[in-house]
């Protein structure tokens, strides 16, 4: 039997049933065959040797697709599995999927402790099969006889993991002397894989629980050249230097406390500067925009969450209920329930939409121990949060506006490399991820893409990953040194206002139901000031610094003129402070360097008598000397206008 396979450039080509994706992309190039990894057949990942039995698009994957180098990264955590299991035969394995950058594998390894030197052991270990060039087959089990595998192995691990499967989802994947329960997809073979390197070992509790037993995490990444991965260890170089909880205790930002608990941090006073500064910007912009502040608690009924669907789809990442007088109390995970309240404590007409509220709002969400990172990923959060409420004919103007809210957020803070990634629904899933609203979701999902399309901003689509109330945009944003970020989010709802029984009264005199836009152009202040500090590399613009300005006065005798100085500088708000220590003027200049302070002005002879300040710029050395007057004059300018560095 024939079936038609289309391309992503339009065009159909007949094969026969059967065909692997493999052979077509050998049937088109045998240097195209070559480069494929794995490939799309009707927007889902698999093996570029799966048989395709009926009519089909098809996306062949190369290293330049994400979902290739998923796949890769994936294949290559099955690759070092296989060299742990020859130096460690006794080891055990949980899960070993593909990250961002690269992949990790958690194993149990008994009482053996691993160090760093075994790291490249098994480095070279994977070269050498790798070099062996095995391919990755696939094979299905029926449960049973799956469970009897790992029962007859001893392994716990993929025992639970099969409790959760039935008959159909079960597939072994083994390469070389690897077996391993997977669902795939992987790579053709382990020839692919050209470079390695082993970044770092963790500990990580057995399913994020630290109840559980605490395995061992190692962590890697793979290219299918050495010229990237050299390309790659020397940004991760300085992405060291950069680590945000690095610099964050360096520069005194903020702190993590036992006492107080994991994921809960605290902001020391230069954190607190940066935080009023990115709140004030957002006000200001926010006020520009239309929008009307609002405060609501951090707490709520059940019933609000039950209302919202929260529960249960979003109940593992709550904190367990407090109960008082036998009513069940959360801390909020997130601010939308307690808007949609706000906006039904007074009646609406079509001349109150678009309704615009924001709030700086205290989340506080269980993330799991083994997934906390620093400021990346909190138990609690601040989030730029904002609520419109509008009518399905101001939707795609209101949708822009936000797009546009974030462009200029990001020439303030330059950011250069951004995508809009497009999270879309599966309909196959509606009734159980998604609410079951067919009509609804195509409607919005074709509002937001054509929004998108005429505001002529990046973006690619996503299957799979939207809210469960509607279609969301996901910010990607990229650092100075190429490290990807998740900024924000800006969803759609047309859900909630049904739940919450919203209203407003139409031109018509008849009641309609708000569209609702969920958007948090800034995200947290701990995920965003995380991606600033990398982004600087703690050198933050002068405008958002924590401390703008230190006069440096070369000995006791210019105290006075430094005071004089401190006054001017302090009466148009700059943040300033005089290093009045007993130490050479070399060393304050080194301190105050480390500190990554904006601007140093020594203060000397010269200087008082003329009334100037000899001008030192972070990273650039001496500036020379200015009037008093003109230096306040050109930095109270850059503060207002937010220059960036």
């Amino acid at each position: 039997m024939m079936i038609n396979i289309t391309l992503p450039d339009g065009s159909v080509r007949p094969y026969e049933s059967g065909v692997s994706s493999m052979d077509i992309a050998k049937s088109i190039s045998e240097g195209l065959a070559r480069k494929v990894l794995a490939a799309t057949v009707n927007n889902q990942v698999v093996d570029a040797s799966s048989p395709i039995d009926a009519d089909a698009s098809l996306k062949l994957l190369t290293w330049d697709d994400k979902e290739a180098k998923s796949t890769f990264w994936h294949s290559s955590a099955h690759l070092m599995a296989e060299a742990v299991q020859s130096v460690f035969p006794h080891a055990k394995f949980w899960v070993g999927p593909a990250v961002d950058r690269g992949f990790y594998y958690d194993i149990d390894l008994g009482d053996t402790k691993m160090s760093e030197d075994d790291l490249l052991v098994l480095e070279k270990k994977m070269n050498e099969f790798a070099k062996q060039n095995n391919a990755f087959i696939k094979k299905a089990m029926p449960k049973d006889e799956a469970i009897q595998y790992f029962t007859e192995k001893g392994d716990e691990y993929k025992l639970d993991l099969l409790s959760n499967l039935t008959d159909g989802e079960i597939s072994f994947y083994t390469q070389g002397s690897f077996t391993d329960l997977c669902r795939g997809p992987h790579i053709p073979s382990t020839g692919h894989i050209k470079a390695i390197k082993l970044t770092s070992i963790a500990g990580a509790y057995w399913k994020g629980d630290e109840k559980n037993k605490q395995l061992t995490r190692i962590y890697g990444i793979t290219f299918p050249n050495q010229k990237e991965l050299d390309e790659y260890v020397l940004m991760l170089e300085e992405a060291k230097k950069r680590d945000h909880r690095k610099l964050g205790k360096e520069l005194g930002i903020f702190t993590f406390d036992d006492m107080v608990g994991q994921g809960l941090p605290l902001w020391l006073p230069n954190g607190g500067i940066i935080i009023e500064e990115l709140e004030r910007l957002a006000k200001e912009t926010e006020s520009a925009a239309g929008y009307k502040r609002v405060v609501t608690p951090h707490i709520a009924k059940e019933e609000m969450y039950l209302t919202s669907g929260h529960l249960p789809y979003y109940a593992d990442s709550m904190f367990p209920p407090m109960e008082l007088d036998g009513t069940k109390y959360y801390l909020r995970a997130m601010n939308c329930p307690h808007h949609h309240k706000i906006f039904d404590a007074e009646p609406k007409s079509y001349k109150d939409l678009p309704f615009r509220i924001a709030e700086y709002g205290t989340c506080y969400r269980y993330e799991q121990s083994g997934e906390l990172f620093g400021l990346m990923r909190v138990r609690c959060l601040h989030m730029n949060d904002a609520h419109i409420y509008c009518s399905k004919e101001q939707f795609a103007e209101e949708f822009r506006a936000v797009n546009e809210m974030y462009l200029k957020y990001f020439k303030i803070f330059g950011i250069d490399k951004y995508v809009m990634r497009l999270s879309l629904h599966e309909s196959s899933k509606r009734g159980q991820k998604y609410i079951d609203e067919p009509v609804l979701w195509e409607q919005t999902e074709s509002m937001v893409r054509q929004t998108l399309i005429e505001s002529n901003i990046p973006f690619i689509e996503v299957q799979d990953e939207a809210a469960f109330y509607g279609p969301k945009i996901d910010v990607q944003i990229w650092s100075a040194i190429g490290r990807e970020f998740t900024l924000a989010t800006n969803q759609v709802d047309f859900n909630s206002g049904n739940k919450f029984k919203l209203s407003y009264t139409n031109q018509n005199n008849s009641t309609d139901v708000p569209l609702i836009i969920h958007r948090a152009p800034l995200g947290t202040h701990e995920r965003f000031i995380g991606f600033l500090l990398e982004h600087y590399a703690g050198k933050f613009p002068t405008w958002i610094a924590p401390m703008q300005v230190k006069i440096l006065p070369i000995s006791d005798k210019f105290m006075d003129y430094a005071k004089q100085v401190l006054s001017a500088l302090k009466a148009v708000g700059v943040r300033a402070e005089i290093d009045d220590r007993n130490e050479k003027i070399g060393k304050k200049i080194r301190d105050t360097e480390l500190m990554k302070v904006p601007y140093m002005l020594v203060i000397g002879e010269k200087e008082m008598n003329e009334s100037q300040v000899s001008i030192r710029r972070q990273g650039k050395g001496d500036m020379g000397a200015k009037a008093l007057t003109e230096f306040v004059q050109e930095i109270s300018k850059e503060i207002e206008d937010r220059i960036g560095e």
